[in-house]
């Protein structure tokens, strides 16, 4: 099929059709290109580093590299040395490449958010006990700042994290956590749920640590009563749960509310007997 063919069977600019009072309303196209500084222009900006010394050799293979991403023509906004060996890069260019909407695949939350009152409300009720959650950073990860987002009292955006729920117990680990200590610890509390943080991602570490995470809990554990494996970090991609191993993925962003209302979701939920 030709280019010109693709542009006129599916437009990139939206299609008007009928609004309220007749007025007429935009419709999302479903195939769409970058917007630089016209609509449908293909421009983008994208930054990475050769390891080349800063001079014309390396801007020119900058260049290169921009061209074989296709991105064409492409623009040197920025080039700057990083230390004697090493040189990054801004290139700015017009991609070619084409983005259909109706390919895209979103995780949607199948869960209710519910309020701190709620929560507890269904803890008590459904588990008749306090819910335990034991979290960490595990492997050689030091960066607590999300797994404490979550767990502790001050919470994030605005929301108290977990341990302001009374009917959830907390045991936060901290940093740089052996997974066997995860594992036995987990025991020791007769954890409800693990929650794990993964901040540091070089050579894929997040992925790396999660795999040998779940793994270690699943021959712990009787089959069936392995705790609900929980982790959470920016570089995780959506919908990634069942190849790690765990039950479920929070990316950037994620509220000390919405994991709460998942932990209800998943251990403290009405039987399908009760719903009816």
């Amino acid at each position: 099929m030709s280019a010109s063919t693709t542009d006129s069977a599916m437009p990139l600019e939206p299609m008007p059709k009928a609004g309220k009072q007749g007025a007429p309303a935009k419709r999302q196209p479903d195939i769409i290109r970058p917007y630089g500084d016209t609509t449908g222009d293909g421009m983008v900006q994208v930054s990475f580093t050769l390891p080349v010394p800063h001079d014309k050799r390396a801007e020119g293979a900058a260049l290169q590299l921009a061209a074989k991403m296709g991105l064409e023509p492409a623009l040197l906004v920025h080039a700057k040395p990083m230390g004697p060996d090493f040189t990054f890069f801004v290139v700015y260019g017009s991609a070619k490449h084409l983005v259909d909407l109706r390919e895209v695949t979103v995780v949607e939350r199948e869960f209710p958010l519910l309020s701190p009152t709620e929560v507890n409300k269904a803890i008590k009720s459904r588990l008749r006990r306090k819910l335990v959650v034991v979290g960490a950073c595990i492997g050689t990860d030091a960066h607590t700042v999300g797994i404490d987002a979550i767990l502790n009292i001050k919470g994030f955006a605005g929301e108290k994290g977990l341990e302001y729920y009374r009917e959830v117990k907390v045991v936060n680990l901290g940093a740089q956590v052996l997974v066997p200590e995860l594992v036995e610890r987990a025991r020791a509390e007769k954890a409800d749920a693990v929650m794990v943080s993964q901040v540091v991602t070089q050579r894929d570490a997040h992925i790396h640590n999660t795999t040998t995470m779940s793994a270690a809990f699943r021959e712990a554990y009787p089959a069936g009563q392995v705790p609900l494996l929980v982790v959470g970090g920016p570089r995780f991609e959506e919908g990634s749960a069942p190849k790690l191993g765990v039950d479920r993925i929070f990316g950037r962003g994620t509220t000390p509310g919405e994991v709460a209302s998942y932990l209800v979701h998943a251990l403290a939920a009405p039987t399908t007997k009760e719903k009816a």
